[in-house]
């Protein structure tokens, strides 16, 4: 049978989404799902892995309804990155919520990493800063305050992803537990220079090995979907991180070339070749992505509220019903009349990396109404831009 579909899985941070492709890039179908946000305490911020899963696998069936499977040629997959899972490598069953990329809860463990002094080495290897946004420590945040998880893990019988991973191993039936060069690299536990796991870090994070994924290239075949998921086996053969993935797609083969990508976070990455390079102003060194045996790096500014603000004044504040409405307020004023927000719900990334930063509207007056708000809130995304391009260049 001839190969005539691509089929994407987009797994993100609100919505799980599934597009398949045609051979000339063509949106043949898509689908998106959103799924539920948890927030447990100020600051925390977790998925159910099963409704990641339940919510990605209906979006792909919804997109490929009417297509023989067998001419879908492959899965691709990009994926909200750092967001952690460990689950029962035996029942499949995750032993706690994911814990986002957002979440802050292990804000405390990130501590003790500074006072142990491990600042210059984490970025010197890790090609990152010490932060709770990186899955490490949120590993270990589940490892010693979930009950009988981490003797578990001692005996092997627990495994760590992040969503790629639990992706994949749900797609192949438990079979293959793997992850690839760019979500390892966002770990804070992945050497980007030897490109191994880093067993200093393992060690001070007390993190079993056993329970870590064998780490791939971005583009190969890894293995196939169980054939009763979709009624035919589909080979999966592209893993990457969203961000790296987005720098891929716009083109951004060459060094100095960048994308910035607008979503629930906003994340502006530069190319920088086969050679790491380590910023001075606050920026990450990551991998973009691992293709032909070769590796190749990036420079990131992370900011982790964009889009995110907008879903809070629809969701949390209730001032407009539908994200698209920002616009419309905004534009009935001239100016925010002085009004400035500062959406660090979750702390602020880069280049400021403060874990404790917590939201704050400021100049209110009199004269202030919901469309200054409205309008501010939308110019700090432009702010925190404008904060990473200077870091950049």
């Amino acid at each position: 049978m001839e190969k005539k579909y691509v089929l994407a899985l987009d797994q993100g941070t609100t919505s799980s989404r599934a597009i398949l492709f045609d051979r000339n890039g063509r949106i043949v179908n898509m689908s998106q799902k959103e799924f539920t946000q948890i927030y447990p305490a100020p600051g925390w911020v977790e998925h159910n892995p099963l409704e990641i899963w339940e919510t990605q696998v209906n979006a792909a069936k919804e997109a490929i309804r009417g297509v023989d499977v067998s001419e879908i040629a492959c899965i691709g997959i990009t994926n909200q990155r750092e967001t952690t899972i460990l689950w029962d490598k035996n029942t499949g069953k995750p032993v706690y919520n994911a814990i986002v990329w957002q979440s802050r809860q292990s804000s405390d463990i990130c501590d003790e990493l500074k006072k142990l002094g491990l600042e210059s080495y984490i970025k010197e290897n890790t090609g990152l800063v010490i932060d709770a946004y990186f899955s490490g420590t949120k590993i270990k945040w589940i490892l010693d305050n979930v009950e009988g998880v981490r003797e578990k893990a001692e005996k092997g019988e627990i495994l760590f992803g992040t969503v790629d991973t639990w992706l994949v191993w749900n797609l192949t039936g438990g079979k293959i537990h793997i992850t690839d060069y760019s979500n390892a690299s966002r770990t804070m536990i992945y050497n980007i220079k030897t490109l191994k796991w880093d067993e200093k870090l393992l060690d001070i994070l007390n993190i079993p090995p056993e329970i870590l994924p064998e780490v791939r290239q971005s583009s190969e075949i890894y293995g196939n979907t169980k054939a009763e998921i979709f009624g035919g086996q589909i080979p999966v053969s592209g893993i990457a991180g969203d961000q790296q993935a987005a720098l891929f797609g716009q083109l951004c083969f060459q060094e100095g070339m960048a994308k910035n990508t607008y979503g629930t976070g906003c994340f502006l990455l530069m190319n920088t070749g086969e050679k790491p390079v380590q910023s001075k102003k606050g920026l990450l060194t990551t991998i973009a992505w691992g293709l032909n045996g070769k590796v190749e790096y990036a420079l990131e500014g992370s900011i982790f509220v964009a889009g995110a603000a907008i879903q809070w004044l629809r969701d949390e504040l209730k001032i407009i019903h539908d994200a698209a409405d920002s616009e419309y307020f905004a534009k009935k004023v001239e100016s925010t009349n002085g009004v400035y927000v500062v959406p660090a719900f979750t702390g602020l990334g880069a280049p400021y990396w403060d874990m404790y930063a917590r939201g704050v509207i400021v100049g209110l007056t009199r004269g202030s109404n919901r469309n200054h708000i409205i309008r501010a809130t939308l110019e700090a995304i432009a702010y925190q831009t404008r904060d990473v391009i200077e870091a950049m260049i």
